[in-house]
């Protein structure tokens, strides 16, 4: 029946098992084009962020998902390249399109569209596009922190992002950066990641503390990368100064050192170090808030969307793409500053009725907005 679906070629450096919220939506993505019918190859990177997670160099999945992994170097050199975009598009472009160019040369008749994951993947893909004759499609995941107005970068990455057939933006806030006068991408679009909401759904609260071997009180959650931009010691500042409420951490990083101290100093303050995604419903539903501290422009915050759809409310920074995955019906966002942060989750603490307002309407929420419907945002440029 599916015999006549297109192939797909996925370009991203990063993709599962590394742990991340641009890998889950890739695993959901790539899932999801199986069932279809689609023809799925994927070219990517070992591990770059998460350590110590065994991998495979060549993988095949479902009923035509093929993964070629390349060992790269990584250990968290990403992360300080982050502020520096043209080491780090040294970093993560030259090997991955050679690896590319050389899977392209003996199998591009199988292949009809390009699906390249971020700039760097973009890069690629349009040489790629024009080498072989393929519709090219870049999805951008994030809001690039160092992209100036004016000079080299915008002119090249208008270069880029215009030679796609579709670009393809996962928040307003995402398209509202790349459509500056400087960079004008004539072919941008919106789309919007999914949950799969049979498996992120609320479960019982104190069997899921249980099971996860934490106290039962009130408890405030953050998954993330464990990098400074992410508030994270904001939130450690903040959870001692509410010793009342148990806080816990789960992720992987360069902050992982700081969170085992501060998890040592104080009873309230849980590490649980890193969580395959598969494995966070039961974390979600051990909460009773999820807190998400961004100092930074969120692309859009793939976290918050499985909180909700786990039936837990969102506490947290209103920067960047994070309001367009919520509303107020299900979450407080404001300035996330120490006192704001701070005085709403005590607030919460105290206001049961007000908590659980937000958490009636959380799976609601979730399942008119987080379903698998959001795939057609990606497919229909696929033709």
């Amino acid at each position: 029946m599916h015999k006549n679906k297109k192939g797909v070629l996925i370009l991203t450096p990063f993709f599962s098992p590394n742990i991340g919220g641009v890998e889950t939506h890739l695993d959901n993505l790539v899932s999801i084009l199986d069932e279809q019918g689609y023809r799925i190859f994927v070219q990517t990177y070992s591990p770059l962020t998460t350590e110590n997670t065994s991998w495979k160099k060549n993988e095949l999945l479902g009923n035509n998902i093929q993964i070629n992994r390349y060992r790269w170097f990584g250990k968290n050199l990403f992360h300080n390249l982050e502020s520096h975009p043209f080491l780090g598009f040294l970093y993560l472009t030259p090997y991955l399109f050679f690896r590319s160019l050389l899977f392209m040369i003996t199998n591009s008749k199988k292949i009809d569209v390009i699906h390249a994951q971020g700039l760097n993947a973009g890069a690629i893909g349009v040489i790629l596009k024009v080498v072989f004759k393929k519709r090219l499609i870049i999805s951008l995941h994030s809001i690039y922190t160092n992209i100036d107005d004016h000079g080299l970068i915008p002119f090249l990455i208008r270069m880029i992002l215009n030679s796609a057939h579709v670009t393809l933006g996962v928040s307003k806030a995402v398209n509202r950066q790349f459509n500056q006068t400087a960079i004008k991408v004539s072919s941008l679009k919106k789309y919007r990641y999914w949950v799969d909401l049979k498996h992120f759904k609320p479960m019982n609260l104190k069997e899921s503390r249980k099971k996860i071997g934490v106290d039962d009180r009130f408890t405030v959650l953050f998954v993330g990368r464990l990098i400074p931009i992410k508030g994270i010691k904001l939130l450690v500042e903040i959870a001692r100064e509410l010793d009342q409420i148990q806080f816990l951490f789960i992720g992987a990083g360069p902050l992982e050192s700081f969170l085992n101290s501060a998890s040592e100093q104080n009873t309230n303050i849980k590490f649980l170090g890193q969580v395959q995604n598969y494995n966070l419903p039961v974390y979600y539903n051990s909460a009773d808030v999820f807190c998400i501290p961004s100092q930074y422009e969120e692309g859009l915050g793939r976290v918050v969307m499985e909180s909700v759809s786990c039936g837990i409310p969102v506490v947290g920074s209103n920067r960047g793409g994070i309001s367009e995955a919520l509303n107020k019906t299900i979450s407080i966002l404001l300035e996330p500053t120490h006192d704001n942060l701070k005085n709403t989750i005590q607030m919460l603490h105290m206001d049961k009725q007000k908590l659980m307002a937000l958490k009636m309407d959380c799976r609601n929420y979730a399942t008119m907005n987080y379903s698998k419907q959001n795939l057609d945002l990606i497919t229909r440029h696929y033709v």
